[in-house]
């Protein structure tokens, strides 16, 4: 599996290659002992119980009743699965778990986002007894329910305006790991068949999880497999049943791999633009020396099944004396003429050592206007979880977090003993 070992002019180039798809049922990348079924798909469900004798004429009816037991109950144990067999139920025990990642903190804001920290089971040799990290953040809404979820822990793309691009690339996550976020969302609401995470009595910030966007730690197009394989299990409609159009996946411009994400995932598409200039998007999002703008417009008007029903949303984060100028507004108009889309505008959202600064509200507000004036959508996205660093852009998981700090505490020279001792403790900035 290839890991975060590019050389930092590379980096800064943003010429990043593609990372390999971590195999989900390969001995040699699963830790010692019973793994979980959390989060697999149909495919490698049923190649788990053909591990343990399950004839493959009767794969697909076992796959399909753990499956349901799995993606509609939210089973936590197989001697819940009451339509399984006792004797499947035992060798299920003990082969495998129904293990989550483990939520090492939560986190709520004044506004009812919630953070979790979320540990996953080591994925090889190479992480020790500590599973990697990242963070997973849900928004509840008017009638909807908007889970964020990672695709890698860390982020290869140093966008020099985003918090996580600080963090190194640990490795992807799989397609398992991804679709787990989702799980562990729907214990965390009560959010599974026969429940109700909005009964009365309910916390009025527990909505049902109706909508899914790539937009966590990582770049998704950098780890396509996987990320078009959870698509597919949280599209399923008979286990996660989330719509296709309710999932949208945010790229910064991986253009050879947009029209695969298109026609395999049939998933809505974001694009992290924030800049109208070659010159200046080449230091906000790297990536952009790779794939310049005339070649990622190009990709978004050939996406599949592009229409006005099925809009491009573009990302455009709003910073002070840097992309927020009329002519910046008017040039975003022209870029995008004939383009199906909308057009979200990102209160820019601070964190510790970032050199930007937000937007005063009334720029944002001309320039959501000249967009606007040209007939385009141009929400501001309101601001969430600012308090909790859970707003976009400021994801970073403790362990990275907790390095940094020690890193600059031996810098100063006060000495970093038993600086990892206790990270559940530690402060969020």
């Amino acid at each position: 599996m290839a890991t975060a070992s590019f050389d930092t002019a590379a980096r800064e180039a943003g010429a990043v290659p593609a990372i390999e798809k971590t195999p989900d049922f390969l001995p040699e990348a699963v830790p010692a002992g019973r793994s979980s079924l959390v989060g697999l798909t149909r495919e490698d469900l049923k190649a788990r119980l053909a591990a343990i004798g399950v004839s493959e004429r009767e794969q697909r009816m076992r796959a399909g009743q753990v499956w349901h037991w799995l993606n509609v109950r939210g089973a936590r144990d197989f001697s819940d699965m009451t339509n399984v067999g006792k004797g499947l139920k035992a060798q299920l025990s003990e082969a495998y778990t129904l293990d989550r990642p483990e939520v090492v903190t939560e986190q709520v804001s004044r506004d009812g986002t919630r953070k979790w920290l979320l540990r996953m089971p080591p994925a090889n040799r190479h992480e020790h007894n500590r599973g990697a990290e990242i963070e997973c953040v849900y928004i509840p809404g008017r009638g909807r329910g908007t889970l964020c979820v990672s695709s890698q822990v860390g982020c290869t793309l140093t966008c020099s305006f985003c918090h996580t691009g600080t963090q190194r690339l640990v490795r992807n996550l799989t397609a398992a790991e991804i679709t787990a976020q989702v799980v562990v969302a729907r214990d965390r609401l009560n959010d599974w068949a026969g429940l109700n995470p909005t009964a009365p009595g309910a916390d009025e910030t527990r909505r049902p999880v109706t909508n899914i966007v790539f937009m966590g730690m990582g770049e998704p197009l950098y780890n396509a497999d996987n990320v078009i394989d959870a698509v597919g299990v949280m599209a399923d409609q008979e286990g996660l049943g989330l719509s296709r159009r309710r999932i949208t996946v945010s790229t910064s411009g991986v253009v050879p791999q947009m029209q695969r994400l298109g026609t395999d995932a049939h998933a809505m598409l974001a694009i992290s633009l924030h800049a109208v200039r070659d010159d200046l998007r080449d230091t906000l999002v790297p990536l952009n020396r790779k794939y310049p703008l005339a070649e990622l417009i190009a990709a978004c008007r050939a996406y599949p099944g592009l229409n006005n029903a099925r809009r491009i949303t573009f990302e455009y984060v709003m910073l002070k004396g840097v992309n927020d100028s009329d002519a910046d507004a008017r040039e975003l108009v022209r870029l995008l003429k004939g383009i199906p889309a909308k057009i979200n505008l990102i209160p820019f959202n601070p964190w510790p050592g970032s050199a930007y600064q937000c937007s005063e509200w009334e720029r944002i507000e001309r320039f959501a206007e000249i967009v606007y004036d040209a007939g385009y959508a141009s929400p501001v996205r309101t601001p969430r979880g600012r308090d909790i660093l859970a707003a976009c852009g400021q994801l970073k998981s403790e362990t990275e977090k907790l390095r940094a700090r020690a890193r600059m505490m031996l810098d100063e020279g006060l000495g970093a003993e038993g600086f990892y001792a206790a990270p559940d403790e530690s402060d969020d900035d």
